[in-house]
């Protein structure tokens, strides 16, 4: 029997599990985002990841809360040492460094790309892309204002907002390409 909430060919999205399969997505979600810091490319003062990238897909599947809070569980275990942040490090320096408004932005763009995903902004490929880029762009914001109070504002541009521009875009549909991938996003009709 099909349910009206899922159409025929997609599978339930991640944020209805209970708290038994939802504390495993929470772990997974925190793995993917410390995976995504590993693969990067060293930029100073700040490396290019994707952690950005594993940050839109976990919100996408777990929705707001789920989402926030997998991202809060991740900032928890890296302030208290865990090797989860940019290059494998940890510790509550980060939360205070240079880096600090990027990771501080990873949780407001998971509330903000999981809330949308609950309104259905992630049910087409343009409309998912644009909640990425949207996502992106508070974590770029928020990490480039923080740097800003550490440097300059030009500076803080320059190095931290300007040079992941594009990288942000193609994060942006990579991540919306993995949600159809694992169904979270349903093909619209007529494309089967």
């Amino acid at each position: 029997m099909e349910s009206d909430a899922h159409p025929a060919g997609s599978r339930p999205p991640l944020r209805h599990l209970t708290l038994l399969p939802t504390t495993a997505a929470a772990l997974l979600g925190v793995v993917a985002i410390a995976v995504g810091g590993r693969l990067e490319v060293p930029m100073v003062p700040v490396p290019m990841s994707l952690q950005t990238y594993a940050v839109g897909v976990v919100a996408g599947l777990l929705g707001w809360l789920r989402g926030g809070a997998t991202v809060g569980l991740y900032l928890a275990a890296g302030a208290f040492g865990a090797p989860v942040f940019a290059g494998g490090s940890g510790g509550v320096a980060h939360l205070a460094g240079p880096t600090a408004g990027y990771l501080v932005g990873f949780a407001v763009a998971a509330v903000l790309v999981g809330a949308l995903a609950e309104r259905g902004w992630t049910q087409g490929w343009g409309r998912s892309i644009l909640v990425m880029v949207l996502g992106h762009a508070v974590i770029l914001g928020l990490g480039a204002a923080w740097l800003g109070h550490a440097t300059d504002w030009g500076t803080a541009y320059r190095s931290g907002f300007e040079p992941f521009l594009i990288g942000a875009v193609a994060k942006s549909v990579l991540a919306t390409a993995t949600l159809f991938a694992v169904g979270a996003m349903p093909p619209r009709a007529g494309t089967r």
